[in-house]
Formats: C-alpha cells, structure tokens, sequence
C-alpha cells in the first residue's frame, strides 16, 4: 500500500521516513517529494509498504505524530490523476 505523509519538516530526508515507518513492516520505498527548481523539500513524501494491514497500522498510529513540532498527515495515497 501506499502511503502520503504530508506535513513534513522541509529537512526530512528519505532515510528519516525510512527509520519512521521500519517498525511497521517492510519499506518497499520511501520518497520525499522536492521542487524540482530549488531541490527545496515540498513538505510531502510517500512510503509503500508491502503488506496491507502493516501499512494500515502505521497510518493509524503516525497520523498526528509529532515529528520535530509537526503534525504529520498520514493516509493512503490516491492514485494520481491524469493531467494535460
């Protein structure tokens, strides 16, 4: 399953998502999503997780975290539209 993580410190790193989510099950990837015209962190990223329940059981006990004074956002992700 995968997992939007939103409000995020502009300096998470891929590997501080991947030390977050480990005690949930196996990463399958970890990303944070950077503007691609700075390299600036947009403040999201997404993890997968390759069980379902696992990844379940993280999004209801990370949603709200407290994570360097932020409340992280943690759900499934939507499947992205099709833009123009």
């Amino acid at each position: 399953m995968n997992i939007y993580v939103g409000n995020l410190p502009f300096d998470a790193q891929e590997s501080d998502l991947r030390r977050i989510f480990a005690d949930y099950g196996d990463i399958a990837s970890a990303s944070v999503i950077t503007d691609r015209d700075t390299g600036r962190s947009r403040g999201f990223g997404f993890v997968e997780l390759s069980d379902r329940d696992q990844a379940t059981q993280a999004i209801e006990k990370l949603d709200g975290h407290d994570w360097n004074g932020r409340k992280l956002t943690v759900n499934e992700a939507k499947p992205r539209s099709n833009r123009r």
